[in-house]
C-alpha cells in the first residue's frame, strides 16, 4: 500500500466509522432485533397444530429462505411503493425511501432465519417442563413466554449471535441502493480518489478484524455456557 493510499485512508476515517460503519452497525442491530421478534413469532406459528397457522409460516419461512437477498431488497425497493399505492387506492406510489425499505427487508428476510433457530431452540426443551409449568396452573401461552422461550433464547444464543455476524456482513448489499453504509463509504471514497484497492483492501481488513473477532467471541461464550 502506497504512502499516498495510506493517507487517503487515514483522511477518510471519521467518514469511514462515523457514517459509514454507524449505519452497517443500526442497520444489523434494527434486523436483528426485529427479526428476532417476527422469527420468534413465525417459529411459534410453524409449530402450531392448526394448519391455517402453520402452512403459512411455513410457506413465508421457505420462500425467504429460497432466494437471495439481494433480489428481496430490488423487489421491495422497487415494488412496494406501487403495491402500496394499490392497497391504499393512492393516484401515485407511496414513499417508501432507501432507508426504511432497507430495515423492513432486512427484517422480513432475516425473520425466516431466526425463525429456524428458534424453532430449534424450543424443540430442545423437554416435553416435560411444558406438563410441569401447565400442571402448575399456567395458560399455554404463559408456559411459551414464561418457561419455554426463556431457555429456548438461551440455548439458541450462540447460533443466533451467528447470524448477527452474517446478518452484519449482508448489510453491505444496501451499497446497491446507493446507502452510505460502510463497504458504500469505501467505494464512494474509492471511485472519488482513484484509491479502488487500497480502499477495498482497508475495507476487507475492517470486515474480516470484526466478523473475525466477534466469531472469536461467540465459540468462547458457547465454551464458558457448555463449561457451566
Amino acid at each position: 500500500m502506497s504512502s499516498s493510499g495510506f493517507h487517503e485512508i487515514v483522511a477518510a476515517l471519521p467518514y469511514l466509522f462515523k457514517t459509514g460503519m454507524t449505519f452497517s452497525l443500526t442497520l444489523t442491530t434494527l434486523a436483528a432485533v426485529f427479526g428476532l421478534l417476527l422469527g420468534t413469532l413465525l417459529a411459534i406459528c410453524r409449530m402450531s397444530t392448526s394448519k391455517l397457522i402453520s402452512v403459512p409460516a411455513t410457506l413465508y419461512v421457505n420462500g425467504m429462505r429460497s432466494v437471495p437477498l439481494l433480489l428481496v431488497i430490488f423487489w421491495f425497493y422497487f415494488l412496494a411503493p406501487y403495491v402500496g399505492a394499490w392497497l391504499t387506492h393512492a393516484p401515485m406510489p407511496i414513499e417508501v425511501g432507501a432507508y426504511r425499505s432497507a430495515v423492513i427487508t432486512f427484517t422480513l428476510f432475516e425473520a425466516a432465519y431466526f425463525c429456524e433457530i428458534m424453532r430449534a431452540g424450543i424443540a430442545s426443551i423437554s416435553h416435560g417442563q411444558k406438563q410441569a409449568a401447565l400442571a402448575l396452573g399456567l395458560t399455554p401461552r404463559q408456559t411459551m413466554l414464561t418457561v419455554i422461550l426463556p431457555q429456548a433464547l438461551r440455548n439458541m444464543t450462540p447460533a443466533l449471535l451467528t447470524r448477527v455476524i452474517t446478518l452484519f456482513q449482508d448489510t453491505s448489499l444496501v451499497y446497491v441502493l446507493s446507502m452510505t453504509d460502510f463497504f458504500g463509504t469505501a467505494s464512494e471514497i474509492a471511485s472519488r480518489d482513484g484509491s479502488t484497492v487500497q480502499m477495498y483492501l482497508f475495507a476487507a481488513a475492517v470486515y474480516f478484524v470484526i466478523c473475525f473477532g466477534a466469531s472469536r467471541f461467540v465459540r468462547r461464550f458457547d465454551m464458558a455456557r457448555h463449561a457451566h
